[in-house]
This record gives C-alpha cells, sequence and structure tokens, in this order.
C-alpha cells in the first residue's frame, strides 16, 4: 500500500514549483500505454495504478506483481488528462523499474537455489532509505521472502551485541524484553556460539559470513548435537547469484541476500500516449 502523503512527497520532490514542461500540452483526454522494453518479472502495479488514480487517471492492467512479461507487453492502459499523465509518468516508470529490477533479480536467484532445495531466499535491511517496503514487495513479488521489515519485527542479535554483552546475557536480555509474539535471531560466527544459541532456545541462527564449508561443519555439528532442529538456520553474508548455489547445499532453511537489492538492475519501461 502507498499512502496519499508518500505519492504527494514524490510528486512534490519531481514536479517542483514551476512545472512548465507538462503543462506545454493541450489539457485534453488521451490514452496511453505503459509498457517494458526487456523481459522481466513485474513489480509496482499496485503502487502504479494508486498514483495514477491520485492524478484522476483511469488505469488498467491483466498482469500482477509477480507475472513474467516479455519485451513489448503492455503493463498499463491509461486514459485521463494528458498533463495529468505527463505528471505522473517519471514517478510511475521510476517505481515499475526500479522494482520490476528486484523482483527479476529475485527470480533468478530464487530458480538457482531451486535445482539444489527448497531452502527460503530472503531479503535484508540492505533497502533504499524511505522506500524499504516496497522494495520488500518486490522481493515477494519475485518469489523471495522479504525477512524483516523493521527492527521491530524481529529481535536480532548482532556481533556487536555479543561483543558488548557476551552472547548469554545478549540473549537473556532478549528473552526479557521479547514481546509473545517476537522471534529472537542470533548471529553466529563459530561451532560453539551456535550450539550455545541453541542450547539456549533461539528461534533462529544466522551464520555471518562463513563459506559454504563452515556452515556445513556447523550444520554437521548441531546435528550431532541433536539440536538441528531447535531452530531455523540461516546464512548472510557475502551472498550473490555466482555462489548462491553452494549455499543452497549446506542443508540451512534460510539465505539472507542483501543483493536482491542492491546488486538489481533497472528493467527499461516506457509511456507512449496512442
Amino acid at each position: 500500500m502507498i499512502l496519499t502523503s508518500e505519492i504527494e512527497r514524490f510528486i512534490e520532490e519531481d514536479l517542483g514549483a514551476n512545472d512548465i514542461s507538462c503543462t506545454l500540452v493541450p489539457e485534453k483526454e488521451i490514452k496511453a500505454i505503459v509498457f517494458v522494453k526487456q523481459d522481466c518479472i513485474i513489480a509496482g502495479i499496485p503502487i502504479a495504478k494508486r498514483i495514477f488514480d491520485y492524478f484522476g487517471l483511469d488505469s488498467s492492467a491483466k498482469y500482477k506483481d509477480g507475472d513474467q512479461l516479455g519485451s513489448g507487453d503492455t503493463i498499463l492502459e491509461i486514459s485521463g488528462n494528458a498533463v495529468s499523465v505527463l505528471r505522473a509518468e517519471r514517478i510511475v516508470l521510476n517505481f515499475l523499474g526500479h522494482l520490476s529490477g528486484i523482483a527479476t533479480n529475485t527470480r533468478e536467484y530464487v530458480e538457482t537455489v531451486r535445482q539444489y532445495s527448497d531452502v527460503k531466499v530472503a531479503g535484508t535491511r540492505k533497502t533504499t532509505p524511505g522506500i524499504r517496503k516496497f522494495e520488500k514487495l518486490a522481493i515477494i513479488a519475485g518469489g523471495g521472502d522479504p525477512h524483516r521489515f523493521d527492527l521491530s519485527d524481529t529481535i536480532m542479535i548482532k556481533d556487536n551485541h555479543v561483543n558488548m554483552m557476551g552472547l548469554e546475557n545478549a540473549i537473556n536480555s532478549a528473552k526479557e524484553l521479547a514481546g509473545f509474539t517476537q522471534k529472537i535471531d542470533v548471529e553466529v560466527e563459530s561451532v560453539e556460539n551456535a550450539i550455545l544459541a541453541a542450547k539456549m532456545g533461539v528461534d533462529i541462527i544466522m551464520f555471518d559470513n562463513m563459506s559454504p564449508g563452515q556452515v556445513i561443519k556447523v550444520v554437521e555439528a548441531l546435528k550431532n548435537e541433536d539440536l538441528r532442529n531447535s531452530a531455523i538456520l540461516e546464512v548472510s553474508g557475502g551472498i550473490d547469484i555466482s555462489n548462491i548455489s553452494e549455499y543452497a547445499k549446506t542443508g540451512v532453511d534460510v539465505i539472507s541476500v542483501g543483493s536482491l537489492v542492491h546488486k538489481s538492475q533497472w528493467i527499461d519501461v516506457s509511456l507512449e500516449f496512442v
């Protein structure tokens, strides 16, 4: 969902105080299409429709987020005032291009992993400030898991927490403060800490910046202690399309990948009057 206040912020940024270029065209009713110029997984259609609606434009789409589109396919058909179409154009195209790039990139990661296992491919909080929720929805459209949307979703104990408090103290403090719906996700860098976290009953154990070989050793150690199924096992750090297949073979449950967003490439999307 995109809020009216968000749309107005984007409009203010794009139009400025003296928009002459859009008002050059006559105030007349026109029809237009938005189409892709390359194959992609589409994302951002509900946002685009909401922006067009804000400008008083009618829009329709025969596709939904997550659909595969080919070059030249029409995403949306629009009708309404020509000036309003031009004012909505760049905001809509920016969202569709950026979010479809994330969805397309995510789908590639997911399909690569599916050749080896059914492990989840998840995002991270390495997102663009101000539009995180939209980028997370694009990950979902691509078949990935959004992971936590913000710090309140899950309590994550990271290396800095451990360095300051010690792992055991950090976990105990998290348990005392956690609401009954909040899971505790602990970042570990050693077999010993993974076993300790599992024995203390955390919900998720995240192997941080470990090689695939190191991850396999930790998973085996947890199995030997009969702790493998005591927590969700997650791996993150330094993972991209070149090595994700190796992590998919390690036996973890989740692979968290920041590059779903920060290594995605925009999809070429265009609008034309018809």
